[in-house]
């Protein structure tokens, strides 16, 4: 077997020209460097040197070899290097898979937060919703998801199985329920659900609308789903224009707001939480940790800056 301290003395011997010279540029004894290249000799099954007197000539075999040793051990430098730097933040990647909501609000300040901090990590976003982000973590296709689980459930309800994933709650998330402003129940301070059983809905994703079903059926009726979307720009426009009434996330509410609608919590309380999700084992890529620690930052600034809920007197 040929290692990289053979390849080096075959380099140095190469470059010196002699055993002792050799032996002086990379820190050994004379004696060493003799021992090496016979045991190296022996491995090979051919020599690799011709002593002569003070100095010794590569054979045609140890030509061969401190010609590749030059081409081998520039590559190890060179990936030495790359590695010294993603480990030191001086480069690296990190693939962050989030649903869309928080792409709007949570994820671009930590996305800011880890490009000023490391200006050379390369990151990769993608939007999808908790089912696929979490299949793309477990397929090796991102390197951390942001998820959310509404009350009651957890964030891997349609995953078998979530050993082996870090699981980090980041934040609380109150949701409300958007109403037209001159709708019967905009005027108060909380919604009564079971008061909306006749109204139209608007829903999102298979997740939204599961938690949609879930709260309608504790307060005694199945809602009538009239249109489906899950952007949420086109949900406050479908309520403004009176076409029915929709849960939204107060977290969307800090940057998407929309004349005619009035966004208030519901008398019984909902909330949603906010997840960041890896793996242990992606968890010690420097990246992936501190694009972890940027989210964590920017959860936590957003929770001191908790948006107001839409009424009548700020929803103009």
């Amino acid at each position: 077997m040929i290692d990289t301290a053979g390849l080096r003395i075959m380099r140095a011997i190469a470059e010196q020209g002699s055993f002792t010279a050799a032996a002086h540029s990379l820190g050994y004894t004379q004696p060493a460097i003799s021992q090496m290249v016979r045991r190296l000799e022996g491995r090979i099954g051919t020599p690799l040197v011709e002593r002569q007197g003070r100095t010794v000539r590569l054979t045609q075999a140890g030509q061969v070899l401190a010609r590749h040793a030059v081409t081998v051990l520039t590559l190890l430098e060179t990936a030495e290097q790359e590695l010294s730097s993603i480990a030191g933040l001086e480069s690296g990647r990190v693939r962050v898979a989030a649903f869309p909501s928080s792409t709007a609000a949570l994820v671009p300040q930590a996305l800011r937060d880890l490009r000023s901090e490391h200006p050379n990590i390369e990151i990769q976003l993608t939007e999808a919703e908790p089912p696929e982000s979490l299949a793309a973590l477990r397929d090796g296709r991102c390197d951390l998801a942001v998820a959310f689980s509404h009350s009651g459930t957890t964030v891997g309800r349609e995953v078998d199985d979530l050993a082996g994933l870090e699981i980090r709650d980041i934040l609380t998330d109150e949701m409300l329920v958007a109403l037209p402003e001159d709708h019967p129940q905009a005027g108060g301070d909380t919604v009564d659900l079971a008061a909306l059983a006749d109204d139209p809905w608007i829903a999102g994703c298979a997740r939204c609308r599961g938690h949609l079903m879930h709260l309608a059926q504790e307060a005694g009726f199945v809602p009538r789903v009239e249109f489906q979307t899950e952007d949420y720009v086109a949900v406050l426009g479908l309520v403004s224009a009176g076409l029915g009434a929709a849960l939204v996330p107060r977290m969307v509410l800090r940057h998407v707001r929309h004349a005619g609608v009035v966004a208030l919590p519901l008398s019984t309380g909902s909330r949603r939480t906010i997840h960041a999700v890896s793996t242990p084992d992606l968890m010690r890529v420097p990246a992936v940790a501190a694009m972890m620690e940027a989210l964590c930052g920017a959860a936590a600034t957003m929770a001191a800056e908790v948006p107001e809920a839409l009424t009548p007197e700020t929803a103009d």
